[in-house]
């Protein structure tokens, strides 16, 4: 495996790079601003002016739906290897994939359309989101049952001539409080009496269908994380045509599959450029004080975190790396356990290096004068999101050890679960 970057990915990486610090780091503050000052006037839930100025900035620059290979509707899309240098850059800034639209969950659900929506709903959506025109959300998790098991999924899809009706409920539905989110992807459960992995089908929801409704918008740590937002929401009787339905019914298990892939391995190179700038910030703090008369960057315990952060980091890199390359070359289904691992380590990887950053802070680092806060707990929140470790590591465990069962081919047949929240 050659992992050193194409002359095409070096010349898009500078040019991210200028753009970041022309454009992403001197707004940090103003965006922040924004969201308070939108807040204070009594609706948080209003996109902001920075990051919708800086889009054409970044279309002009070329720096623009990187995110999806493969497809016609977007010649410049990036293989996943040659996406995780990019995508680890975006991540430094939390809001900075949206100004590139390479922001979750439109990512996902932009590979989903491309890959199974027909051409007319492509054409309905699909279009609009890759121009960046409105945005999307995808609605899997839901809070009556451990949706860590995508089984478990309840929300019904029941067919009435040429409509579907869909009826529960779904919360950690990232997206909807933004004005902007035109388009729901729902998974739910249109056959109760097929096999286990049968039952489930996804449909096209537009935002506005009668019977929508948002409950409640739910924090991570205190966050709301407006103008995105994670709302729980009801659907009372929501009538959509039947050819909604992505790829057919029962298949919802399949699109889930070929969705969350591309979207774990995204955070994971998001969460090393997170883990980058923490270290980064470290150094620079520990290097501008003093404790007990000398530099604080001189007291031995930082320098083996330092030390130790830099390990962590590079191996993360190197696994994330491995993954997307196996997900070029073989496939998602190939590289499941290289997907799994890599979602568990990345996240407490970045976990761990921001909270020594924090640490090093002191005080500083668990307000708003730093944007460590509130990394540790987008970073916390990945632990669970698109799956908790525990679900990924009983994954890697099952496929290890079915490599050492007598039956050939046993390790195939097990399949990686459906997963996306707690």
């Amino acid at each position: 495996m050659d992992f050193d970057y194409s002359p095409k990915v070096k010349d898009m990486r500078e040019r991210l790079l200028a753009f970041m610090d022309k454009h992403v780091y001197p707004n940090e503050e103003r965006f922040h601003h924004e969201v308070e000052t939108n807040r204070a006037a009594g609706n948080a839930w209003i996109p902001t002016k920075v990051v919708e100025e800086l889009k054409p900035k970044a279309r002009e620059a070329g720096l623009w739906n990187l995110f999806l290979p493969f497809s016609t509707r977007v010649p410049e899309g990036l293989t996943n290897l040659e996406y995780a240098p990019m995508c680890e850059i975006m991540g430094r800034v939390h809001f900075a994939a949206e100004v590139f639209n390479c922001s979750a969950p439109d990512t996902g659900n932009m590979e989903t359309l491309e890959r199974y929506a027909s051409e007319e709903i492509k054409r309905q959506w699909l279009d609009p989101l890759l121009r960046g025109e409105i945005r999307s959300a995808f609605l899997m998790t839901e809070p009556a049952v451990a949706s860590s098991d995508a089984t478990n999924i309840q929300l019904r899809i029941d067919r009435d001539g040429d409509h579907y009706v869909l009826n529960g409920r779904k919360w950690w539905s990232s997206g909807v409080g933004d004005p902007r989110c035109k388009v729901l992807i729902v998974m739910g459960k249109t056959n109760p009496d097929a096999g286990r992995h049968e039952q489930q089908s996804m449909v096209v929801v537009p935002r506005d269908t009668p019977g929508f409704k948002v409950e409640r918008a739910l924090s991570v740590f205190g966050y709301d994380d407006a103008p995105h937002g994670h709302m729980e929401v009801t659907l009372t009787d929501v009538r959509v045509p039947v050819t909604n339905i992505l790829l057919g019914e029962g298949r919802g298990f399949e699109i889930a599959q070929g969705r969350l892939g591309p979207g774990r391995i995204h955070h994971c190179m998001r969460s090393i450029g997170a883990a980058e700038r923490a270290l980064e910030l470290m150094c620079k703090r520990l290097s501008s004080r003093v404790a007990f008369g000398k530099p604080v960057s001189q007291q031995s315990v930082w320098h083996e975190r330092i030390s130790d952060a830099r390990c962590m980091i590079d191996q993360a890199r190197l696994m994330t790396l491995k993954a997307a390359h196996m997900m070029d070359t073989v496939g998602n289904k190939i590289a499941k356990a290289e997907i799994a691992m890599i979602k568990v380590i990345a996240p407490n990887m970045a976990c761990q290096i921001i909270d020594w950053a924090i640490q090093a802070h002191g005080g500083a680092g668990v307000s708003q004068v730093t944007p460590l806060a509130y990394m540790y707990a987008h970073q916390r929140t990945l632990r669970l999101a698109d799956g908790p470790d525990e679900v990924h590591r009983n994954a890697v465990a099952k496929l290890e050890l079915g490599k050492h069962l007598p039956i050939p081919g046993a390790a195939d047949a097990i399949e990686m679960p459906i997963t996306r929240g707690a």
